[in-house]
């Protein structure tokens, strides 16, 4: 098990890290490459989109032609985008790089999950291996920005794609010679049923559920470089310390969420997630309005909705894809997908309107989708006492 967490994880792990290790650098930017903020923002926004679109093409693609293909090709796709973008000045460019570095992330993420599914399927290890690439996953957005603010701070900004790059190209070799195929030769050539699924009313509520709260980190790590940096004046390393803090606190909660969650059930643990938002986005509505961009009043509330984001997202996928035994596959893949595209266009538009250097985007994303999920489950027959 160790040898296969040593051939799997660094796929996992590139594919979130090109998105956190970026963000020290994000003010920059703008100026780096002759452009605007809104833009700058895109290549956040558009990663994310790409990263769920991409597990719908690639999903069925590694059904039909294997898994070791899809991961070799999207590791490469990943490797070449990482190193060009490191050479780009050009902010058009840099964006259509962006969108296939996340695509080569998808691949990577879609071929490491089916292998799992196809080696351990029905084993305890698979549980094991399941729980351990979601605990490296957790210390992800903890480090990522602190790794980006000491390179970018020795080497410059370039420097951070260039590091990408060499850290696919490592975790490629390691696995061109080991990595054996995994697709099970009886598939059958079927396409899956998506109607069912998006028709299915539990699916979509919990699948908010989850989208209200990753969508709630992804508006906080859009937003903070500029709050924190720009306006608190945080250094780069200082944010991704401050940064981190949050990242630590969902990982210390996620220890403890699992007696929580065995007494609360699905629907407890989603309501009492969306409290817990709703609570953060009035701190943050509070110290938007009453005191100056700070650790206490952008980053300390950003602690209460990480306990709320970590109680939501440990249960929703029993909930939404608890009627779908038979074509979990389909299910999971659309309800990652669907989050992304939720988490992604709602999220930028909460930060174009409100404006991305305040605690209004965050504050109103968490607040007015855990209003909604709320409303969700209670007309799915959920009490919300």
């Amino acid at each position: 098990m160790p040898a296969a967490l040593l051939l799997l994880s660094p796929f996992d792990v590139l594919a979130s890290l090109a998105m956190d290790i970026y963000l020290p650098v994000v003010p920059i930017m703008p100026g780096a490459l002759a452009t605007s903020p809104a833009m700058i923002q895109l290549t956040l926004s558009l990663y994310m989109i790409c990263l769920g679109l991409g597990q719908l093409v690639f999903g069925p693609v590694s059904d039909r032609i294997g898994r070791r293909p899809v991961l070799v090709g999207g590791a490469l796709a990943f490797m070449a985008a990482s190193f060009l973008l490191a050479a780009t000045s050009l902010a058009p460019v840099f964006l259509a790089l962006r969108i296939v570095q996340a695509l080569g992330a998808s691949a990577m993420l879609v071929a490491v999950f089916a292998t799992v599914r196809d080696v351990y399927a029905g084993r305890p290890e698979g549980a094991v291996i399941y729980a351990m690439l979601g605990s490296l996953l957790s210390f992800v957005p903890a480090l990522g920005p602190i790794a980006g603010a000491v390179i970018a701070h020795a080497a410059g900004w370039r420097a951070i794609f260039a590091t990408l790059g060499i850290l696919a190209a490592a975790a490629t070799l390691n696995a061109w010679p080991k990595w054996r195929e995994t697709r099970p030769l009886n598939i059958g050539p079927a396409r899956p049923a998506f109607g069912p699924i998006l028709s299915n009313f539990a699916f979509w509520t919990y699948t908010l559920a989850f989208a209200t709260a990753m969508g709630s980190f992804f508006v906080f790590f859009s937003t903070a470089p500029r709050v924190l940096i720009d306006k608190a004046g945080f250094s780069q390393f200082g944010f991704s310390l401050a940064f981190a803090s949050a990242a630590m606190v969902m990982i210390a909660t996620t220890r403890f969420a699992k007696g929580f969650v065995a007494r609360w059930g699905i629907a407890g643990s989603v309501r009492r997630g969306m409290a817990l938002l709703l609570v953060g986005a009035a701190l943050l509505a509070m110290g938007q309005s009453l005191a100056e961009p700070s650790f206490v009043s952008f980053v300390v509330p950003m602690w209460i909705i990480a306990i709320g984001i970590v109680f939501t997202a440990s249960v929703t996928a029993n909930g939404a894809l608890a009627s779908f035994g038979e074509t979990a596959g389909t299910a999971v893949a659309l309800y990652f997908c669907m989050q992304s595209v939720i988490v992604a266009t709602a999220g930028t538009l909460f930060i174009i309107v409100l404006g991305g250097d305040t605690a209004w985007p965050l504050a109103g994303f968490a607040a007015s989708f855990a209003l909604g999920t709320l409303v969700a489950l209670g007309r799915l027959g959920v009490k919300l006492t």
